[in-house]
């Protein structure tokens, strides 16, 4: 048994060191958007309506509105829709839509029947949107260059995009930021490649709501929100449904345009993350198959290595026997799977030197991935004040 597992750790070494050529493909291939882009005056650009659903985010909604209305795209609207908020949200974007009449401020008091907070909210905001471009953002983003805007429609009429993704650069401040988004982010990028993703031929289909452009046709072509009502992640849903009608959906990174922090404490990364596993996987088999993925591929040599070697020292090196095989193929592959997270962290602008806490990283995933499979099964989970079971709002 003992030989079994090493060959099988000596398989994960090389399957950890095949990745080293898929990040080498995704840093060339993957399309980066950054200020410097599109220079260039063009002769027109499409009004755009830019949705934001607020629901209490009194500490983060003053800096989204303000540096979106400082965009320098020559003509868009930003219609906030204040989501049954208790905080001061709705007093803080009426007096800044007093001040710019690119603002409107929509108040939602009740939640329509059968639809979730988000998803309503936008649907609300869509309908009083006048234009032939919809961009829907997320009220903890802050919009760090002017063209973000600019760079994202021109890149998205370049190349004749219907749904344009920018995925965000992730705001990490605090220890366990840095530790549990970035591992999460892989975890993602194991299921949703970006060049299968971004590929016409394949099925493959994902979508960041922090920052989606998609053209109002294309939108009211997948039915709008209406399909994804009940969807805690709209956004993933909604690019399945692009892909099902033959439209162009693209996902490109983002350098210096904006950022966003998702969550700010244990807990909050803890709900947040289940929440998107159990939202963007939604299924038993995928779940299962990641909680897998994270034990055997992930897990698996950091677990071996130190239980190899302890055996090693307790037996000595001329008794040690299958165990030594263990140690050593549990160390390379360990090693192996270090120098590709450091080019990842790297590539996801998440700082090189916490790719050594990615073990402890996947080993938190993992018991997220086990609480996505129990929201599955039927456990209620709350997010901003409003709880859900199985789809249905309780």
């Amino acid at each position: 048994m003992l030989a079994i597992w090493s060959g099988f750790l000596v398989l994960v070494g090389l399957i950890w060191l095949s990745r080293h050529v898929s990040v080498s493909r995704g840093g060339r291939s993957q399309t980066v958007l950054h200020p410097g882009l599109y220079t260039r005056p063009a002769e027109r650009l499409p009004r755009i309506s830019v949705l934001v659903a607020a629901k209490d985010e009194q500490d983060n909604i003053g800096q989204c509105v303000g540096t979106m209305l400082a965009q320098d795209h020559p003509d868009f609207e930003m219609i906030v829709i204040d989501d049954r908020s208790v905080d001061r949200t709705a007093q803080i974007v009426d007096e800044l839509a007093a001040g710019d009449s690119r603002l409107k401020v929509l108040h939602i008091n009740e939640l329509r029947e059968g639809w979730f907070g988000k998803n309503n909210a936008m649907r609300e905001g869509v309908e009083q949107a006048d234009s032939d471009w919809l961009c829907f953002s997320d009220a903890d983003c802050r919009y760090t260059s002017p063209r973000l805007l600019t760079v994202a429609t021109r890149h998205a009429l370049a190349e004749n995009v219907d749904f344009l993704s920018v995925l965000p650069v992730l705001e990490t401040h605090g220890t366990w930021e840095r530790i549990i988004q970035p591992a999460c982010g892989a975890v993602l990028i194991f299921w949703f490649r970006p060049e299968r993703v971004n590929s016409p031929h394949s099925t493959d289909a994902y979508a960041n709501g922090a920052f989606m452009l998609i053209r109002r046709d294309a939108y009211e072509r997948i039915g709008g929100h209406e399909p994804v009502k009940a969807e805690v992640n709209e956004d993933v849903h909604m690019a399945r449904l692009a892909k099902q009608h033959g439209l162009r959906l693209a996902v490109v990174q983002n350098r210096g345009l904006y950022q966003t922090r998702m969550y700010t404490t244990f807990g909050q990364m803890w709900r947040g993350w289940s929440r998107i596993f159990y939202g963007c996987f939604g299924t038993p088999v995928r779940l299962v198959r990641t909680l897998l993925f994270l034990l055997l591929f992930s897990l698996s040599p950091w677990l071996s290595a130190p239980a190899g070697w302890v055996a090693v020292a307790a037996r000595g090196f001329d008794h040690a026997g299958a165990w030594l095989w263990v140690a050593i193929a549990g160390t390379a592959a360990a090693v192996v799977q270090w120098t590709v997270m450091l080019r990842f962290y790297h590539l996801s602008q998440a700082g090189r030197r916490y790719a050594i806490s990615y073990p402890l990283g996947g080993l938190i995933c993992f018991g997220m991935v086990l609480e996505a499979i129990r929201k599955l099964l039927g456990a209620r989970t709350t997010w901003r004040g409003t709880t859900y079971r199985n789809k249905q709002v309780v």
